[in-house]
């Protein structure tokens, strides 16, 4: 029988439209709650009956007046692109124009509106005529509608049907009844309380990016998630994320170049406006140079959670946003984990969240239906700003651990006492014990860390400008050791081999994948005459190599060098040897944690030592005046 092959109706293509954008209730939460953020909402309420697939969205946005609520539900209508240049400088969150016309297809759909009282128009997906005339508009009626809510029920096709005044405040809500009513088999795959997690983690990680947003999750009348908006994502991520305190994050903004290509882009573009010459036809911009968005101000925000203090099971809290969304990117996210290397206990992930606002013309949002995956015109060049970010974020000096705070009128009177005394209570003006400069003052990025004392021959006891800690010298040695073990791994030759007994066949192989090559010395004996140079001199080698045979890989073997050649515990120190030790721990690129996960020093800041002691800085109180 032949094939015959046909049009689709257009009821069937809506449809399989409808489907691409909208495949859950959280894809329509999503789809309604973009729309509310392009409208410059500051509260979002979503309300959800999911037995009933039933979803509510109400914001208190810029709203819409009657003409454009006629206009919102029909195809590809939006206000946020006119022409084909638009698609590479979007900055909204909406563009394509699908929503509220699949909600439509979908389901039973419902818009109350009002434009504010400033007669801003709104600027989200699905209402068109973003620049309306700054002139009242009026109803069939002659009646002016600026300030009058207005209630629309759309058909199938996204036509307006039923049209009548509404009591509302500014803004929008956004009624879905009974949705996929017309496709069953989309109801079948989450229960009511797999929706709401869904919803749940959907709403999570658009607030992320929005911190200064009101949110409000229902389940029916039942509050189930608000979000008390902030000042930055490191505000809110305590509240995502169990177990999570704002003292276990670290926040981080830089400003971002433009990439290369952009950059020489525009470069290029300049030189042709400014002569009057051509574009040279042997470079290819990334965007057409009609199309051309120079970068405004660029910037890179970071939410680190700390690895001495937290880390999670599952990777589940790695995440990138791009321009104010959440987006899958396979190579910025392996970029963190690989930037986080080492730095976790074994099995353990980071919590890490790195914002990126850059210029529309750096990305390419037709990637996917639901736009949370993108392409980056330079991808290389955004893994290198994201990972010394992080290796910024991870450094200990004053940047990331400001001294604590002194009240303004405390420090006030502590200048005016230096000037008049012999003496100084900054710390930055002590000097070693040799007479010298500190070590703020000789290493350029250092924070001051001065030692003082040796606990137990175990713990170094190090005075810090905001308080003093508690360094465990074995695990800080094997951070140092372990990173110049990874920019350096170099083997040395040996006069007298060290025989090796007891090999399997696999750790013959795992010594050969390390360069570590073994020869036959007799009837279950090996010699190798090769071993890693801080292994060299040690009277237990044989030992550290049978314990580098078992692994497979250079990284873990690495970690077991340093592990092995790091000073013991119970080691006693000088003062000199102590401060040598801390100013070559601060300088590695993770100090935080050693290459195993555990935590290398504990903070006692001033502000807890005066708590337990029962200090205060009001003048006078603490002396009995």
């Amino acid at each position: 029988m032949p094939v015959t092959i046909q049009t689709l109706p257009a009821e069937v293509i809506n449809l399989i439209a409808a489907g691409e954008v909208i495949d859950s209730i959280a894809a329509a939460v999503r789809e309604l709650v973009e729309n509310s953020l392009d409208a410059g909402a500051t509260r979002i309420v979503v309300s959800v009956w999911p037995e009933q697939w039933r979803v509510q969205v109400a914001d208190n946005g810029t709203g819409m007046d009657l003409e454009n609520l006629r206009q919102a539900a029909s195809p590809h209508s939006t206000s946020k692109i006119t022409t084909e240049a638009d698609l590479y400088k979007i900055d909204t969150l909406g563009f394509r124009g699908e929503a509220l016309h699949s909600l439509a297809q979908l389901g039973c759909l419902e818009v109350l509106s009002r434009s504010n009282d400033l007669g801003l128009r709104d600027f989200s997906e699905n209402r068109e005529s973003a620049q309306t005339p700054a002139k009242s508009s009026f109803n069939k009626g002659g009646v002016e509608n600026d300030r009058s809510g207005w209630r629309v029920v759309y058909n199938n096709a996204g036509e307006a049907v039923d049209v009548e005044t509404a009591a509302i405040a500014p803004g929008t809500v956004v009624t879905v009844d009974n949705l996929f009513g017309n496709w069953p088999v989309r109801r079948s795959f989450l229960s009511p309380a797999q929706q709401m997690r869904s919803i749940q983690l959907t709403l999570q990680q658009i607030a992320i990016c929005h911190p200064h947003v009101n949110w409000q999750l229902r389940q029916g009348n039942t509050p189930c998630l608000h979000v008390t908006p902030g000042s930055t994502a490191e505000q809110l991520l305590p509240q995502f994320v169990r177990g999570v305190r704002s003292s276990d994050l670290q926040y981080l903004k830089l400003d971002l170049p433009a990439s290369p290509q952009n950059q020489k882009a525009a470069n290029l573009l300049l030189e042709t406006q400014l002569v009057g010459a051509t574009v040279k036809p042997n470079y290819q911009f990334p965007v057409a140079t009609s199309q051309f968005q120079m970068p405004n101000s660029q910037f890179l925000e970071l939410v680190i959670g700390l690895p001495d203090r937290c880390h999670r099971r599952r990777p589940d809290w790695v995440k990138v946003g791009v321009n104010r969304r959440v987006v899958r990117s396979p190579e910025l996210e392996q970029t963190i984990l690989s930037a986080f290397a080492r730095t976790c206990p074994r099995d353990r992930y980071p919590v890490c969240f790195v914002h990126l606002q850059i210029s529309p013309s750096e990305i390419d949002w037709n990637r996917h239906p639901a736009k949370v995956e993108i392409y980056l015109h330079d991808p290389s060049f955004w893994q290198a700003q994201v990972s010394a970010a992080i290796d910024r974020a991870l450094h200990l000096n004053d940047e990331v651990l400001p001294a604590a705070p002194i009240p303004d009128r405390v420090g006030q009177l502590l200048k005016a006492s230096e000037q008049k005394s012999a003496y100084s209570v900054g710390i930055s003006a002590r000097q070693n014990d040799d007479g010298g400069e500190d070590a703020k003052g000789n290493k350029i990025g250092l924070m001051e860390l001065r030692a003082i004392a040796q606990v137990h021959n175990t713990y170094i006891v190090a005075e810090h400008p905001s308080g003093m800690w508690l360094v465990e010298q074995h695990i800080a040695h094997e951070r140092v050791l372990y990173e110049q073990l990874c920019a350096d791994w170099q083997l040395k030759c040996l006069e007298k081999p060290v025989i090796l007994s007891q090999l399997s066949a696999l750790q013959i192989e795992n010594l050969s994948r390390l360069g570590l090559e073994v020869e036959s010395f007799g009837e279950q004996l090996w010699a190798a005459r090769e071993v890693p140079e801080l292994l060299a001199d040690r009277d237990d080698c044989a030992d550290a190599l049978f314990e580098l045979s078992k692994v497979a890989d250079l990284q873990a073997a690495q970690v077991a060098t340093a592990c092995r050649s790091a000073m013991r515990n119970g080691t006693p120190l000088s003062l000199s040897q102590m401060q040598n030790l801390l100013d070559e721990w601060q300088q590695t690129r993770n100090p935080r944690t050693c290459p195993h996960g555990r935590p290398i020093y504990f903070a006692l800041e001033e502000s807890t030592l005066a708590r337990i002691f029962r200090r205060s800085w009001v003048i006078g109180k603490s002396h009995g005046i």
